[in-house]
């Protein structure tokens, strides 16, 4: 009877631990706007920032009018990020070339300094300088950032050619949760994944055609979370 007593002692310590190290699940506060993304590899929740008005209104529109409904994401390099919001990617035939949709119109550029291309990063995709000078963002073709954790000699190299500034605490984040720093300044982030990184992951890794469209197709929709 002992044996058994320490036997159940032992396995109860043991869901203790295992309980008390599991992480805590991401909580949304009542001012905040989150969104789901669900995938047939799994489903994102997504916070929305407060910080961009414009991207966070725009995304919540375009969620009420059904717009991204069994959409693809058309464009996925590994290591890099993740993209979405073409309407024509809806049914789109295996090997269309995707990624010129979008709902007709722009929504200018919201940067700050503090919200940066970590990995799970949602951030506005956009047309090039060249024919966009303001960096406006697609009015709802959007990415999600996977990239890489960069160490600190690259960190000092990108600082140092220009392509890159950093602060210490985003110097910090990019040596240990990884991102895409050169992006940050020139598209809009406007939310970033509160769970779910393992699905981002997982999309990240599909092979995908001469085009980065994934061989299978990867089908999402968005919805709301009240």
């Amino acid at each position: 009877m002992r044996k058994n007593c320490l036997s159940v002692s032992f396995v109860s310590a043991l869901m203790l631990i295992f309980l008390v190290a599991r992480p805590a699940p991401a909580q949304k506060s009542q001012d905040e706007t989150w969104i789901k993304i669900e995938t047939t590899m799994g489903n994102m929740l997504v916070k929305l920032y407060n910080e961009t008005p414009a991207h966070r209104d725009n995304m919540i529109k375009l969620i009420k009018e059904g717009f991204y409904q069994d959409q693809l994401f058309h464009r996925v390099i590994k290591e890099f990020m993740i993209q979405g919001g073409d309407p024509h990617s809806a049914g789109a035939e295996k090997g269309q070339r995707l990624g010129s949709g979008g709902p007709g119109y722009t929504v200018p550029a919201e940067f700050h300094q503090a919200l940066i291309h970590k990995k799970g990063a949602l951030a506005a995709a956009r047309k090039g300088d060249n024919e966009n000078p303001e960096q406006a963002s697609s009015g709802s073709q959007f990415y999600l950032v996977q990239g890489r954790v960069l160490t600190p000699e690259e960190i000092n190299l990108l600082s140092q050619s220009g392509r890159a500034s950093f602060t210490e605490e985003s110097a910090r984040v990019y040596t240990t949760l990884g991102g895409t720093p050169h992006l940050d300044g020139a598209y809009t982030v406007f939310g970033e994944v509160m769970e779910g990184l393992e699905v981002l992951d997982a999309i990240a890794s599909r092979p995908v055609d001469a085009y980065n469209r994934p061989l299978e197709d990867v089908i999402y929709s968005i919805s709301l979370i009240n």
